[in-house]
């Protein structure tokens, strides 16, 4: 009975600061923080770094994970530990500083069906030098709009205004009329290659297993 009234639940331990490495790793932290002596203090906290190599022994030896494993260490201590780390010491103030915000593309493209990147597509088409590479990109990229166009619209289009979008979205710099892209059928053939079969196989197994006994 004096047992279970002696019970120490995890509510009632101090909270872990790096759970994935539990608690005895964080007594050991904390038996490291409270030696006086500095010889022994970094004998111990040596000891540490090679204990929590070996839970994954492939990286110890990497010098980017030895500092990972020294900044977890001085993270642990809460940065009280006293000790001569090989790599430099990152603050806390570091750690705790927040990054900047991401900037997320706000962009509002026309024709949302061909996609944002398109655009850039003909952006780095229209700097380059008049020539064959220039016109196989150009040719590309129409033939690209040309796919894209039916994917999400229909089953049939005019290259007249693929050559149309083509030349606003390249403020007039490509035109491709005259051109022969490539047949509609083609890409339509395509996609449907790429459809998942049915399971017309599975349902024909089933039905023929219908009539047998089971036991």
């Amino acid at each position: 009975m004096n047992l279970v009234e002696n019970l120490e639940y995890n509510t009632e331990r101090p909270k872990l600061i790096i759970p994935e490495y539990g608690r005895h790793f964080q007594k050991m932290v904390d038996y490291a923080v409270s030696i006086e002596d500095d010889e022994e203090r970094n004998r111990v906290a040596q000891a540490i770094i090679s204990v929590m190599g070996n839970i994954q022994p492939h990286l110890r030896d990497v010098p980017d994970f030895q500092h990972k494993l020294w900044d977890q260490l001085f993270i642990m201590s809460n940065f009280k530990l006293d000790v001569k780390s090989p790599f430099p010491i990152t603050s806390k103030e570091i750690l705790q500083q927040r990054p900047e915000p991401l900037k997320y593309p706000q962009n509002h493209p026309k024709y949302r069906f061909y996609g944002n990147n398109i655009k850039r597509m003909i952006d780095v088409a229209v700097k380059w030098e008049k020539g064959d590479m220039r016109d196989g990109l150009e040719y590309a990229i129409a033939n690209h709009m040309k796919k894209c166009y039916l994917n999400w619209n229909k089953d049939t289009v005019d290259d007249k205004a693929i050559f149309a979008h083509l030349y606003e979205l390249s403020d007039g710099q490509i035109d491709l009329t005259g051109e022969n892209l490539t047949d509609s059928g083609q890409f339509l053939k395509n996609r449907v290659a790429k459809t998942p079969r049915n399971n017309s196989g599975k349902k024909n197994q089933r039905n023929n297993n219908r009539g047998k006994k089971r036991y």
